[in-house]
């Protein structure tokens, strides 16, 4: 299989596809996934089902105000401005603009460019910056994080105090391919098994994590929506 569904049967997650997801996504939204699909390590992207998963979510939330760690060329960016309102606003950030700059001819031609202030450097102290400002704490709707699975954990110890009460962060990839379960393939790199351990233990630390209620959702790769309770 040639995508990140964990379902069985790729005639299945074509019938997804073709049935529910491609008649209704956004002429933008297709553009950047097959621009993206061009582009060396392209399957950093989110799939289309996963986009329209939180495009949904983000309406159902009535989200205003977001954050996103980790852009590449920015389809989960163009999916999550799509869905946003027209004064909604997605701190975005990413260690390289070159990728976002692939997508950004699109987002801007797709009419919500103004959405989005994205921020190019590392992500941790970036969010710091936010905290220090006591004007941003609690302010965030959602948060969305696909970016160095290592620093899941301190992204996590941040955001649960950028997004509200009521909030959702949601952490992607938290699935793994399915080897959370068992011994890793043999066939596996050194490098994918080490994002498995750190996804193994994001997944403990939120399973126990007091200030959130959570529900791991098998689409795509995985992904782990948190609801921040207090």
């Amino acid at each position: 299989m040639d995508h990140k569904s964990l379902l069985q049967s790729d005639a299945l997650y074509q019938y997804i596809l073709e049935t529910s997801v491609y008649p209704h996504e956004p002429e933008p939204l297709k553009e950047l996934r097959e621009v993206t699909a061009k582009v060396p390590w392209s399957f950093m992207a989110i799939p289309p089902d996963e986009a329209q998963f939180l495009s949904l979510l983000l309406k159902l939330m009535n989200a205003k105000n977001t954050i996103e760690i980790g852009v590449y060329t920015g389809h989960s960016l163009l999916s999550t401005a799509l869905a946003l309102p027209e004064d909604g606003k997605i701190i975005a950030m990413d260690t390289d603009r070159k990728t976002y700059e692939i997508g950004r001819p699109i987002i801007e031609k797709a009419g919500v460019a103004h959405k989005i202030d994205f921020r190019e450097g590392p992500a941790l102290p970036l969010l710091d910056e936010m905290l220090e400002n006591g004007e941003m704490n609690g302010s965030f709707d959602f948060a969305f994080v696909d970016a160095d699975k290592e620093n899941y954990l301190n992204y996590h110890k941040r955001l649960i105090d950028l997004v509200k009460i009521g909030g959702v962060i949601a952490y992607d990839n938290t699935l793994w391919r399915g080897t959370v379960v068992g011994p890793p393939p043999a066939h596996m790199s050194e490098g994918f098994i080490n994002i498995r351990l750190f996804t193994l233990e994001i997944n403990k630390v939120l399973a126990a994590d007091p200030r959130i209620e959570i529900a791991q959702i098998p689409v795509a790769d995985g992904i782990t929506l948190c609801r921040r309770l207090y």
